[in-house]
């Protein structure tokens, strides 16, 4: 069993909902990634998604693209996301990180050599947003080969049968897209949501984690009474945007946990 797989069950078990949230590797400051991920860890997050920035993150609103601009600008790239990940293991062994980015820089590397630094570096699973499932068996496959698990993303406009070929490769979790549209954007439909994710559990048999749209504990908590977690990731770039350097790290932790708060009420 992986991390993930053991952190979502032991969750189950208690009657609790996983709270993941998301940072751009990178942004504000590399310097300030390892600190920010132990802080998302003291508010309350049971899994890490991490960012690996890149030029052209289509699936992204304006909020995360500009996070993706500013590691770039900081010349953050893969190797140092993963020596961002070894650094945060060498105090924390037990918070699983999920990677979150785009194909062209694990194509880059060679998706081998990829899967291979992941695992050293203490990664547990990989969610590429332009790897749709019926084109990355063998990605899939490798990675499970490895211990990692393969994430894949679920939207409103997903059919039963891209349900159904995300159920037979998937492990970890799924992380289903809330809105058509871009992340941070549009208002989420609470009952559009509830209705959907018994369609998907009925192919997918792994934890669905729901995201796009989530800003306050309200909603976190409405989102997290018809799924097994919830993500978190516009809201809390903009929380970075907004506070200074100095008090980033602190800002972050305080907002994570009014939403674990409220995830455990």
């Amino acid at each position: 069993m992986s991390r993930i797989q053991a952190t979502l069950s032991a969750l189950a078990e208690q009657g609790r909902k996983g709270l993941i949230p998301f940072i751009t590797a990178g942004d504000p400051a590399p310097e300030l990634t390892v600190p920010l991920m132990h802080a998302l860890v003291k508010g309350g997050a049971d899994i890490i998604e991490l960012g690996v920035p890149f030029s052209d993150p289509m699936a992204d609103g304006p909020v995360i693209q500009r996070a993706s601009e500013r590691a770039l600008a900081n010349g953050v790239g893969m190797r140092h996301v993963l020596q961002f990940v070894k650094e945060f293991r060498a105090t924390n062994q037990t918070t699983p990180v999920v990677l979150m980015g785009y194909a062209n820089p694990i194509e880059h590397m060679g998706t081998g050599r990829f899967i291979d630094a992941a695992k050293e570096a203490g990664v547990d699973g990989v969610l590429v947003v332009d790897y749709p499932p019926e084109e990355c068996q063998e990605f899939a496959v490798a990675m499970k080969e490895k211990g990692l698990d393969p994430i894949f993303l679920l939207a409103p406009t997903s059919t039963d049968e891209r349900i159904e070929q995300v159920g037979k490769i998937a492990s970890g979790y799924v992380y289903y897209v809330s809105l058509k549209g871009v992340t941070g954007s549009g208002h989420l439909d609470l009952g559009a949501v509830a209705a959907k994710i018994p369609e998907i559990k009925k192919h997918v048999h792994v934890p669905v984690g729901v995201g796009f749209g989530i800003r306050d504990a309200e909603t976190a908590r409405a989102i997290a009474s018809v799924s097994d977690a919830v993500v978190i990731g516009s809201r809390i770039i903009q929380e970075l945007e907004n506070t200074p350097r100095e008090n980033a790290v602190q800002a972050v932790q305080s907002f994570i946990s009014g939403i674990r708060q409220a995830l455990d009420a």
